[in-house]
């Protein structure tokens, strides 16, 4: 029998195509979520008087629906770093959306014109990052919650459990990436390149992307920031 090979690299990126209707409850957590972001399960139990598995139930159930966005908090000390969370793009399905057809067109441009077509597809990526940091308002947030944030809003749904990088098991742009791999991912690249640099981080040796690393994923390695004293 001939064994089936399994395809390497992230799942497309999906869309929500239609508004989602959230429990009384739920929309409750969203509000709040809206208002404090970022917020820990155990405060936002607090606030709203709730269980916090309750609380967490929600949260997560809001990160599977593309309207909040789960990060890490940096981390001081022993133990495991909190869990945040953080209330995403107004529409994420736009977001993703737009930056689909805007990159796809980059690609294809570069690929057609460009006579050092990686070189130029970084740089792009390097000036999309930084304006997404400006865009974001998170000029004293931790850079590495930052970057994931702003991946998760794009569509690429970092996984950051692992300490092999970070596993990006979407990609909003998987047809492009397959037909202009190292244009694609140099630009992907770039964005994080460009919303450190924006955010103050210094030593960013390290900064990698393995492209179609393992089945479901690309890996993405992000350095140690460090961001020098204002």
């Amino acid at each position: 029998m001939k064994k089936e090979s399994v395809a390497l690299g992230p799942a497309p990126t999906p869309v929500l195509g239609v508004p989602v209707a959230l429990s009384g409850q739920r929309l409750r957590v969203l509000e709040h979520l809206r208002a404090h972001s970022p917020v820990r399960i155990a405060d936002t139990a607090t606030a709203l008087d709730l269980h916090p598995n309750t609380i967490r139930e929600h949260l997560d159930a809001l990160v599977g629906l593309g309207l909040a966005v789960r990060t890490t908090a940096s981390s001081h000390g022993r133990g495991r770093p909190a869990t945040l969370y953080q209330a995403a793009a107004a529409d994420p399905a736009v977001a993703v959306r737009d930056y689909a057809s805007l990159a796809t067109v980059l690609a294809g441009h570069l690929a057609r014109t460009s006579a050092h077509p990686e070189r130029d597809a970084r740089a792009a990526g390097r000036d999309w990052g930084r304006e997404l940091a400006d865009e974001s308002g998170q000029s004293g947030a931790d850079p590495r919650a930052a970057v994931l944030a702003a991946l998760t809003r794009l569509g690429f749904a970092p996984d950051d459990e692992s300490t092999a990088g970070v596993a990006l098991r979407c990609c909003p742009l998987l047809d492009a990436a397959r037909r202009y791999p190292v244009i694609v991912c140099q630009v992907h690249l770039g964005i994080v390149e460009g919303m450190f640099e924006r955010m103050g981080v210094r030593g960013r040796a390290g900064l990698g992307l393995n492209p179609f690393a393992e089945p479901g994923a690309c890996r993405l390695f992000l350095p140690d920031p460090v961001v020098p004293p204002p």
